[in-house]
C-alpha cells in the first residue's frame, strides 16, 4: 500500500566520461521525455544519474534499449514550506521514527511558498516514514502531479 504514494526514480550508471551525460540527456529529450528534476553522484570511474521524469518507465525502456544500465528505485516527494527551518522540520518529524534518510535532492516546483523534496529513505522505514508525515500533517505529493510538474 505505501508503494503507491512512492514516485519512480530512474537511475542510470554512467562512465565518468565526457559526454556521456549529454548522450542521456539528448535521447530523453529526442524522445519527449521530461527531465522534472536530477542528482548525479559519482567516483573517479563512474557517476549515478538520479531522474525524476514525466514518464519513468518509458525512460527505462529507452535508456535500456541504447544500452545503458539503468535502475527504478521508489522515492518520496515531500511538500515542504519554503522557508528557513523548512526541511528541518520535516527531519525533525522523522526522528522519533528512526527514519534513515539514504540521500535526498530538490525538486523545481511551481507551488508558491512551497519546495518539493525527493527522500529516498531505507526500505525498512518507509512505513514509519509515511505513519510520521501524516500524523504531522505533512504532504507526500502523489506521483502523477510530481511527473507532471
Amino acid at each position: 500500500m505505501s508503494r503507491e504514494i512512492c514516485t519512480k526514480q530512474v537511475s542510470v550508471f554512467l562512465e565518468n566520461k565526457a559526454g556521456r551525460l549529454a548522450d542521456v540527456c539528448d535521447l530523453l529529450g529526442r524522445s519527449g521525455l521530461n527531465i522534472r528534476a536530477l542528482c548525479i553522484a559519482d567516483t573517479s570511474d563512474f557517476g549515478i544519474l538520479r531522474l525524476i521524469v514525466n514518464d519513468p518507465g518509458r525512460a527505462v525502456e529507452l535508456l535500456r534499449g541504447d544500452g545503458h544500465s539503468v535502475g527504478e528505485t521508489d522515492v518520496l516527494a515531500i511538500q515542504i514550506e519554503d522557508r528557513p527551518g523548512g526541511l528541518s522540520h520535516v527531519l525533525d518529524v522523522m526522528r522519533p521514527y528512526s527514519v534513515n534518510v539514504e540521500y535526498m535532492y530538490a525538486f523545481v516546483t511551481p507551488l508558491e511558498g512551497q519546495a518539493v523534496v525527493i527522500f529516498r529513505v531505507v526500505d525498512d522505514n518507509l512505513d514509519n516514514t509515511i505513519k510520521a508525515l501524516a500524523e504531522a500533517g505533512i504532504a507526500v505529493v502523489n506521483p502523477d502531479t510530481v511527473y507532471s510538474m
